[in-house]
């Protein structure tokens, strides 16, 4: 009956709801285009022909439209109060990381390793909002991971990056970001949704290096104290760097991926790819029209003009301009092209040249994408830059200019700060487990199986209580004396004290066990044991030595045997749907919200 849904309860619900009903229209209209494009070419029927192209211009209007419309409801998400939780800063990151450890105990303590409990954890893709859902603890695992990843990108393109902190900030959060999805990557497989194959986390590891080497490029222009010829050609070589975006957009158009991808993200890693080329060309004109260079005397009187000089007793700058491009340009030598500053005027212009190229690119593809045209900010930035680019040209071009402006060779792309992959530190947040009651896991866990405790009632005799003890949290009951008081109650070798007289004992120490034993007066002691029915436990015993370390022996070989049963019944429970962050902070810089 209507109402009884527990996932339609909610806003947030409702809004999945709708993004998954967005994204099954999708995929149809796909598959009719598949269908389409198949007929198109295995028919020779020029009225066939015809007809398909024009089905066909309809499927990708609609695809265009609908993609649109998955993409707006993902931006408007931001404003919903559930959709806030965790909060975007470190105190959200803590309670994740707390999580995932929590996680850790649950696992070892009620999963056992060869039995499915038949818990289904829910999660929404954190693009397309499809529910998906795994009967592995797995699956929950990966995907908090997965938004601790998602949750460092969008804490890093909040950060101010007008400023150093700032910018260090962001570069520090964009490489944990790249360290949480390379480590799902390499950890966590059969995902059942798509933003956690392998395919979709590469291409965020290789989204969130290009946004550190972003973030270190606005660095180096936040340093530059001079606008000397050294400092310019390490600004076009560090927006050389910067092109990774080219490698990045390539990962995102491959057939598994493009249809995938918000169109969106696609366009603005394109954009970056052209718009940080045309800088790189535009900071190589800068060092060579705005940064003469003049040669000491002592430099020109030992080598004059033509004469050979080796690499190494080339002056500094000379140094740097020998491996600025990836080929050498045409025409004179490296001396005379920087001691001639018409030569240097001219090989300026031709980086100018290409630089507005670049910036054209960028602003047509920016133009092609309707949620980026609603971007002011990036529109701004490309336009300046196109200016700036344009401004210059017409600074060094001559009206006397009749030679042919050259093409101007690639930069050769050089940092001063490789990014990191900085893998997550999970021992960094400590936790407690919230079952600690029940005991170490060493023993009361899932890879064991034992008898409910069993009371006996224990008078101290001629012997004591009849047995010996061992080891610690829990104590170990390591021999039972024939006769004794114990052997008549029931108490077997291998079992282990729980509690004396309601006195709880699971973490109690030897030392403390044996106290409370002999505190015990003459009406006797009430003992709950219980019996591990893990096998091979009888051979651990004769294997392990006097011990304080027995509970460490006992988890290692408990660990190699196979249980057969879980300590309960199974549990038949579904967990409420939970929603994966969308990586949506490598789009945005400079502090913007995430919308």
């Amino acid at each position: 009956p209507e109402g009884c849904d527990p996932f339609a309860q909610t806003q947030r619900s409702k809004l999945q709801h709708r993004r998954a009903r967005i994204n099954q229209q999708i995929n149809k209209e796909m598959r009719m285009r598949t269908g389409a494009e198949n007929l198109f070419r295995a028919t020779s029927n020029h009225k066939v022909k015809e007809t398909v192209a024009l089905e066909l211009s309809f499927v990708n209007s609609n695809l265009q439209l609908l993609k649109e419309e998955l993409e707006e409801l993902n931006s408007s998400a931001g404003g919903s109060p559930a959709m806030r939780t965790p909060s975007r800063n470190e105190a959200g990151l803590e309670l994740l990381m707390e999580y995932y450890n929590q996680l850790y105990f649950l696992d070892n303590r009620f999963f056992p390793p060869n039995k499915n409990l038949g818990i289904f954890f829910h999660w929404y893709d954190s693009l397309t909002g499809v529910p998906c859902h795994q009967r592995a603890l797995a699956f929950e695992k990966g995907s908090v991971l997965f938004n601790i990843g998602a949750l460092n990108t969008q804490i890093g393109a909040r950060q101010d990056r007008t400023t150093l902190q700032g910018v260090d900030r962001a570069v520090e959060a964009f490489q944990k970001a790249a360290g949480a999805f390379n480590y799902l990557k390499e950890n966590f497989s059969n995902a059942p949704s798509l933003d956690m194959s392998t395919a979709s986390l590469t291409m965020l590891v290789r989204l969130m290096i290009a946004q550190v080497q972003e973030c270190v490029f606005e660095k180096v222009t936040l340093s530059r104290a001079h606008n000397d010829f050294l400092t310019s050609l390490q600004m076009a070589q560090e927006a050389a760097r910067v092109e990774v975006y080219a490698l990045v957009h390539q990962t995102m158009t491959q057939p598994h991926m493009k249809d995938y991808v918000p169109f969106s993200w696609a366009t603005m890693v394109h954009v970056k790819s052209e718009h940080f080329k045309a800088l790189s060309h535009y900071y190589a004109a800068t060092a060579l029209c705005d940064c003469p260079r003049e040669y000491p005397q002592t430099y020109l009187l030992s080598y004059p003009e033509g004469a050979a000089v080796s690499e190494a007793d080339l002056p500094e700058h000379e140094k740097a301009f020998l491996q600025f491009h990836t080929v050498m340009p045409e025409g004179p030598s490296l001396c005379q092209l920087l001691q001639d500053q018409e030569e240097r005027r001219k090989l300026g212009k031709a980086h100018l040249r290409k630089a507005i190229m670049q910036h054209e690119e960028a602003m047509r593809i920016h133009g092609l994408c309707k949620i980026l045209r609603k971007m002011d900010i990036l529109q701004d930035v490309l336009s300046f830059a196109h200016k700036r680019s344009l401004g210059k040209y017409s600074e060094i071009d001559h009206e006397e200019d009749f030679f042919e402006t050259a093409d101007a060779p690639d930069i050769h792309p050089k940092t001063h700060q490789r990014p990191e992959i900085k893998s997550p530190n999970f021992s960094k947040v400590k936790v407690t487990d919230i079952f600690h009651r029940l005991g170490p896991l060493s023993v009361f866990s899932a890879k064991n199986k034992w008898r409910s405790p069993q009371r006996v009632h224990l008078v101290r005799g001629e012997n004591g209580f009849g047995f010996t003890l061992r080891g610690d949290s829990p104590v170990l009951i390591a021999g039972v004396i024939p006769g004794g008081c114990a052997a008549e109650a029931g108490v077997q070798e291998g079992d282990y004290i729980v509690s004396v007289n309601g006195e709880d004992c699971k973490w109690s120490k030897h030392a403390e066990v044996v106290q409370l034993l002999k505190s015990v007066g003459d009406e006797g002691a009430d003992v709950a044991v219980i019996t591990l029915l893990t096998r091979n436990w009888r051979r651990c015993l004769r294997g392990s030595t006097p011990a304080p370390c027995w509970p460490g022996a006992r988890k290692a070989n408990a660990a190699k045997a196979a249980p057969t049963a879980s300590p309960s019944a199974p549990w038949q429970t579904t967990s409420p749907c939970t929603e994966r962050l969308a990586p949506l902070g490598p789009l945005y810089r400079r502090g913007e919200e995430q919308r």
